[in-house]
């Protein structure tokens, strides 16, 4: 490699981000169904990135999900899905790696180190699989009144739960699930933990997990989703 050759690729490696756009061109478009989790981490991501975007309610009832404008977004059918200017990316914990990598200049919210990704990315997983099948699995059925036996979901949260106590109260435990600031492992956890009670898993017994959930409830531009009452919530009403 040439000095001149080698300077250049210095430079670019030190450049300040110049194909990372600071905001978008345009609002971002979330496709979502308001009382989805997971389209809700996508939608509270943005706010927390201080992002532009208009929400798409897509109306999972009538089957808009399933009509060919629709899938031209997202194959399979499912929210949340994103189209930033013409960007258009399915999945919620693949949204949240792209704005991550995309917007936040600071890495902060999807660190480079090696470790300290797959650490985000393990939490990743335990959403996509855990916490997906458990408490969220849960809080659906019972919420639009699915009739299946939720039993196992519900001891699967609360596995979930008990282990993210254990983790969080270790003698190296961090404030947040993976660092000593929030990373997009605390908000693909988030939402579906903290209305874990609608679908009858109770954080009571959870105290470091409720005050994990209330670091990020603190966090500047922080926006909730509905709660609604069923589950705990409806014996507590």
């Amino acid at each position: 490699m040439s000095l001149s050759t080698a300077a250049t690729a210095a430079t670019a490696a030190t450049a300040p981000h110049a194909d990372r756009p600071a905001r978008p061109a345009r609002p971002i478009k979330l496709y979502r169904l308001a009382l989805s989790g997971h389209c809700h981490r996508i939608e509270l991501m943005l706010n927390l990135l201080d992002l532009p975007y208009e929400n798409v309610d897509i109306d999972l009832g009538a089957g808009e999900h399933k009509q060919p404008a629709y899938l031209a977004i997202n194959p399979f059918g499912q929210v949340p899905a994103i189209d930033d200017d013409g960007v258009v990316l399915a999945d919620s914990n693949a949204i949240l790696v792209y704005l991550a990598t995309r917007y936040d200049a600071q890495h902060s919210w999807l660190p480079r180190d090696a470790v300290a990704a797959a650490r985000v990315q393990r939490w990743l997983s335990v959403a996509a699989g855990d916490l997906a099948f458990g408490a969220a699995a849960a809080r659906v059925a019972v919420l639009f009144g699915r009739d299946v036996d939720t039993t196992a979901m519900i001891e699967r949260g609360v596995l979930l739960l008990s282990r993210l106590e254990a983790h969080l109260t270790a003698p190296n435990a961090t404030p947040f699930v993976t660092a000593a600031t929030p990373t997009i492992a605390d908000i693909a956890l988030y939402t579906y933990l903290a209305h874990a009670p609608e679908g009858n898993v109770s954080l009571a017994p959870y105290p470091a997990v409720r005050a994990w959930l209330a670091r990020i409830e603190a966090l500047p531009r922080f926006i909730p989703m509905a709660s609604t009452p069923c589950g705990l919530n409806a014996v507590a009403a």
